[in-house]
């Protein structure tokens, strides 16, 4: 059995937060920390602690996430001068909450992915 996450508790609203977007596979809201001007986590429904973890069951799933990234960032009107998307794995890849999630994040220019 998959633990329960402090996400798994916002999906259901246990935790109050304000919603961006739910649907039957993902939901979607502003993260607590935010790292940009525009900072929105998309997650799967389902507890699916890391990218290793995905399964051919969950394409459909994760195609979601992305085409609900899209609709996000056109209605934060962060379409246009682009954004970022980003999915952690692993302690080494900066995951911190294990039930995958990805960041939304723009409204400014983000400069490089990593100093080399």
């Amino acid at each position: 059995m998959t633990e329960e996450t402090i996400f798994s508790k916002i999906i259901r609203q246990e935790i109050p937060t304000p919603l961006l977007y739910q649907d039957e596979l993902v939901t979607a809201f502003r993260d607590i920390s935010p790292k940009a001007k525009s900072h929105i986590l998309i997650i799967p429904n389902k507890i699916i602690p890391t990218i290793n973890d995905v399964s051919e069951d969950d394409e459909l799933t994760l195609g979601r996430m992305i085409t609900v990234a899209k609709k996000l960032a056109k209605e934060e009107g962060i379409d246009e001068n682009g954004y970022r998307l980003i999915i952690n794995c692993n302690e080494d890849g900066g995951q911190e909450v294990y039930h995958i999630h990805m960041h939304l994040l723009g409204g400014q220019a983000l400069g490089p992915m990593l100093a080399i």
